[in-house]
């Protein structure tokens, strides 16, 4: 049951722990890490009533630890692989400027307060509800509705001002 639910979330997951600690590699360890952890306590899951929430909120909380490890190290993000990127034929200009259009959303995200930053990552990227964040996170689903707004706020803001 466990390894089916994380290989479901697996995709989320991973986007979710990229963008907040912002380097893909980290991500995955982090993503691993993130397993383990839910693997040592499997014998909770029968207790557990929303599954996808307990693991995100391990997910979250790995991901806050290596964004603190990576930020004690300075370490910068690797360069995106073009790769990984999904063209859609329009030929190179359309990449490139594809490209362009990611990097200024990624840094507006990172740009977020922390509290802001998980709540549009675990809405956008995880899917949640505002409930399950509010499980997931430990607060009032009021609190992370006023974090949603004010982290779209602040992403309409920082957006606009690269226009």
């Amino acid at each position: 049951m466990l390894e089916e639910a994380f290989s479901c979330y697996q995709p989320e997951l991973l986007g979710m722990l990229y963008h907040f600690i912002g380097n893909f590699e980290d991500a995955r360890d982090a993503l691993q890490e993130t397993f383990i952890k839910c693997w040592k306590h499997r014998d909770q899951v029968v207790e557990i009533s929303n599954l996808k929430a307990w693991i995100f909120r391990i997910a979250l909380n790995t991901g806050r630890d290596m964004r603190q490890t990576a930020w004690r190290r300075r370490k910068r993000p690797l360069p995106e692989d073009p790769g990984t990127l999904a063209t859609g034929g329009e030929g190179p200009e359309h990449e490139v400027e594809h490209r362009e259009q990611l990097s200024l959303i990624r840094q507006a995200v990172r740009r977020l307060r922390s509290e802001e930053q998980e709540v549009f990552l675990l809405r956008q990227n995880a899917q949640l509800t505002y409930e399950q964040i509010a499980d997931t996170v430990g607060i009032p689903t009021g609190t992370v509705k006023t974090r949603m707004r004010l982290a779209l706020i602040h992403l309409r803001e920082a957006l606009a001002q690269t226009e």
